[in-house]
């Protein structure tokens, strides 16, 4: 297929050189290093797993939390369970 790129002048004239170095084609030395760039990329992604979710919701502590207090916190964080087993016991 045939395609027009924009190459910086001088890595141009260094891969037309070693094109010529090593008897090939611009476009098979071009191509070949477009390969290796993408494997390598595709490799490295696979080493380092998928993409973590990223928490996009506002900052800080919630209003009526002090972070200073252990009490305070138990309370934030078992809140919904601490209020299941009340109402089991009412039950």
């Amino acid at each position: 297929m045939r395609t027009t790129v924009n190459i910086h002048d001088g890595l141009l004239e260094t891969a037309k050189r070693r094109a010529q170095q090593e008897g090939k084609t611009l476009g098979d030395v071009v191509e070949s290093a477009l390969h290796r760039y993408l494997l390598e990329i595709e490799t490295a992604q696979e080493r380092v797993g998928p993409p973590l979710p990223v928490f996009g919701g506002g900052t800080g502590m919630v209003p009526g939390i002090d972070p200073t207090s252990n009490d305070s916190l138990y309370d934030a964080m078992y809140e919904e369970e601490d209020a299941e087993l009340r109402a089991q016991v009412r039950r």
